[in-house]
C-alpha cells in the first residue's frame, strides 16, 4: 500500500473442497471472501503478494501458475467464475448472445446451428430470457446482468465453480432457482465455492459453511449443524444467524476492524459479549472453530450423572 504499508487481506486460510460438494463462504463485507476467490484465479491487483498453495485435484498449483497457464487452461475450463460485479465483467460493446456464443464455441467446440441452440440452452440454464439475448450489458437490469454472468460461468461445466454473490439483485424466486441450478452443478460431480451474504441460499444448497471475519476463517461446520438446533460455535457466526429477521433480528454491535489496523488478539473481541482475558491472543482454528470460548450445545454442558 502507499507508504510501504502492508495489509493482510486474507490469512491462515486452509480448507479442502471435494467434487460434488458445495462450501458456502459467508461473512460481512470486507472480510476477504472475494479476495480469496481472486487469488485462486490469479486476478489479484499487481501490488498483491501471496504465500502458501492452492492446489487443484490434478495437481496444478494456482498461486504460482503463470498468466498464460491461467488464461489458457484454468479460467473457464477448470475454474468457472460468477463475478461479484457482473456488469463490470461483461463486454460493453457486445450483446449477451455474442458473448455467450464466443464462450460456448471456445469451451465446447459447437458451430453453426448447434452453436445457436447451445447458446439458448446456456441462457435458459441461468434463467436468462431468450428475448434479451440481443441486448447490450448497459440495457440489462442488475438481475439480468447477474443471470448473464451465471450463464457464462456454467458453460464449461468446470470442475470448480467460484460463485461470488451469485444471487445479488434477484428476487426470491430467482434466488431459489439460481441456487438450485448451482446445486445441480455440484450434484453432477463439480466442486462449488459459493461466496454469499444470503444465508437462506446457503442453507438451501450448502454441504458445509465457512465463516470469515477480518481476513481469517473463524469457523467451518457442516451446514446441517450450522443451521440446525446446535447452531454455530463461534460468537460471530451465531451473531450472523441471530441478525436474520426470521430469527432474533438482533444486529451484531459495532463494526469489523480495518484490515490495516487489526488488534493484536482476537479480531472479534471488541464486538463479543463473552470476551475474556484469553482473547488478547489470536485463537487458532481447532476443531473447526477459532475461539477461546466457543459455544457448546446444552447436551455437552450438562454435568454427567
Amino acid at each position: 500500500m502507499p507508504g510501504g504499508r502492508h495489509v493482510a487481506a486474507v490469512g491462515d486460510v486452509s480448507f479442502e473442497l471435494a467434487a460434488g460438494e458445495c462450501l458456502a463462504l459467508v461473512g460481512e463485507s470486507g472480510c476477504g471472501k472475494s479476495v480469496l476467490a481472486s487469488a485462486l484465479l490469479g486476478l489479484l491487483p499487481g501490488n498483491a503478494e501471496t504465500s502458501g498453495e492452492a492446489r487443484l485435484g490434478d495437481g496444478l498449483e494456482l498461486l504460482s501458475a503463470d498468466e498464460r497457464t491461467l488464461a489458457r487452461t484454468v479460467r473457464g475450463r477448470r475454474i468457472g467464475l460468477v463475478p461479484q460485479s457482473p456488469a463490470a465483467h461483461l463486454t460493453p460493446v457486445r450483446t449477451v448472445r455474442a458473448q455467450l456464443a464466443e464462450t460456448v464455441r471456445e469451451l465446447t467446440g459447437a458451430r453453426g446451428a448447434a452453436l445457436a441452440e447451445a447458446v439458448e440452452a446456456a441462457a435458459a440454464r441461468a434463467a436468462f430470457p431468450a428475448g434479451h439475448l440481443d441486448r447490450y450489458p448497459h440495457q440489462l437490469s442488475g438481475g439480468l446482468a447477474q443471470r448473464a454472468a451465471t450463464a457464462l460461468a456454467l458453460v464449461g461445466d468446470a470442475p470448480l465453480l467460484l460463485a461470488d454473490e451469485p444471487t445479488t439483485g434477484l428476487d426470491r424466486e430467482l434466488v431459489d432457482r439460481t441456487a438450485d441450478e448451482l446445486r445441480r452443478h455440484a450434484d453432477a460431480g463439480h466442486a462449488l465455492l459459493m461466496i454469499t451474504h444470503d444465508l437462506a441460499a446457503a442453507e438451501r444448497i450448502a454441504d458445509r459453511v465457512a465463516v470469515m471475519y477480518a481476513g481469517r476463517v473463524v469457523e467451518i461446520a457442516d451446514a446441517a449443524v450450522f443451521f440446525g438446533a446446535a447452531g454455530p460455535r463461534h460468537p460471530y457466526a451465531r451473531g450472523l444467524l441471530d441478525a436474520l429477521p426470521e430469527r432474533a433480528f438482533t444486529p451484531i454491535p459495532g463494526m469489523p476492524p480495518e484490515l490495516g489496523a487489526l488488534p493484536s488478539g482476537c479480531a472479534f473481541a471488541a464486538r463479543c459479549a463473552v470476551k475474556a482475558s484469553a482473547c488478547e491472543a489470536v485463537p487458532a482454528l481447532v476443531g473447526g472453530v477459532a475461539c477461546h470460548h466457543p459455544h457448546r450445545p446444552a447436551a455437552e454442558e450438562a454435568p454427567r450423572a
